[in-house]
């Protein structure tokens, strides 16, 4: 994929207030059609937690890629413009939001934003485990939100996170033990989810974070946005590359 300029876990149990557009936006031509799916960590809530993605989207403007972020959803939160560029405000985050709840929505947002390229797929499972819902069923509702990604386009890249954890205070032994599962889980889910044409691709969010990327329980500080948002970038660089 050509390198241009252009412009181009989720442990919330507060549901955020929808910002779907009243009409469709535009169906994206970029070659680089990135859709940020999951819940709080992705949707962000300035100036009270950040998202990763502002990071993500200054980072890859700096280098010259071609892409456009896409989804239903749109930040109205204020962020600064970069390189002359205004941010790139779309995404598929929802506060509050379980893996049954992303599985019902993700065939129409799909049918509305067109195919993405790349998913990033972030701390799934993360509101399941803090409603303690079963751990089984989040498995299995993991899976079939990467097939209805897959059947949209059978040739996407999803990038799905070994998720961060939330901070030590609230980290009982049932968390524990479902973030423990889960991050083993979504290995096994990206090997056996790839195919020849489609990379599912585990990325490693926990090593290294801590309390100082927090600022409340669950949610990234500036730090810890920057933190995701690089790992991200890493593994983005060298798939676009």
């Amino acid at each position: 994929m050509k390198k241009t300029l252009t412009t181009i876990f989720i442990f919330s149990l507060i549901f955020g207030c929808s910002n779907d557009e009243d009409s469709p936006k535009p169906i994206s031509t970029s070659i680089n059609k990135i859709m940020t799916l999951g819940a709080s960590r992705v949707e962000g809530s300035r100036p009270d937690y950040e998202s990763f993605r502002y990071n993500l989207w200054k980072n890859m403007i700096e280098n010259n890629w071609t892409f456009d972020f896409i989804g239903t959803q749109s930040d109205e939160a204020s962020y600064p413009s970069f390189n002359g560029f205004d941010f790139d405000i779309d995404h598929e985050g929802r506060g509050g939001w379980t893996s049954g709840q992303i599985l019902d929505g993700i065939g129409d947002w799909l049918t509305e934003t067109g195919p993405p390229d790349i998913v990033l797929f972030s701390s799934p499972g993360g509101n399941d485990a803090l409603e303690q819902l079963s751990y089984s069923e989040a498995v299995s509702n993991i899976n079939s939100i990467i097939d209805v990604i897959q059947s949209s386009n059978p040739n996407c890249i999803i990038i799905i996170e070994q998720m961060a954890p939330g901070h030590s205070e609230i980290m009982t032994t049932e968390l524990t033990n479902f973030w423990n599962q889960i991050q083993e889980e979504v290995l096994d889910i990206a090997e056996n989810k790839t195919t020849i044409n489609s990379q599912v691709i585990a990325i490693d969010m926990f090593t290294g974070f801590g309390d100082n990327f927090l600022a409340d329980d669950v949610h990234y500080n500036e730090d810890g946005a920057e933190f995701i948002a690089n790992k991200y970038y890493n593994a983005l660089a060298n798939l676009l590359d």
